[in-house]
């Protein structure tokens, strides 16, 4: 005679080397536990939504001022003064992804609408 425990025993082993090997995540979740989290100063920021600029968390849809006629985003591009006096100059750049981007370096997007000053 089988003991009473030797069926549910048998399923169990049964469903263990048949179920996936693979971890299942729920949707959305990211593989935040093999990264370091991206930080801004103190804070952990999600990169796929936010950016960190002047050491503030701001959203990737965001937009600054560049310039007196200018904006752009800052989590993507760079305003570079490119002279001063009496006539403000400023051109926008790209940011190069992976690269600590500064404005000598960077490839120019855009140039935003200079006034003189009299």
């Amino acid at each position: 005679m089988v003991p009473r425990i030797f069926a549910p025993a048998c399923v169990l082993v049964f469903l263990l080397l048949w179920c996936p090997r693979e971890v299942i995540a729920p949707a959305g979740s990211e593989p935040w536990l093999c990264q370091p989290a991206p930080r801004c100063g103190d804070k952990i920021y999600n990169p796929l939504e936010q950016c960190c600029y002047d050491d503030a968390i701001v959203s990737l849809s965001q937009t600054r001022q560049c310039g007196p006629h200018c904006r752009f985003w800052p989590c993507f591009e760079l305003c570079c003064p490119e002279s001063f006096g009496l006539t403000n100059h400023f051109v926008v750049k790209l940011k190069v992804q992976g690269v600590n981007s500064q404005c000598d370096s960077s490839p120019i997007s855009r140039e935003c609408e200079s006034r003189s000053f009299p």
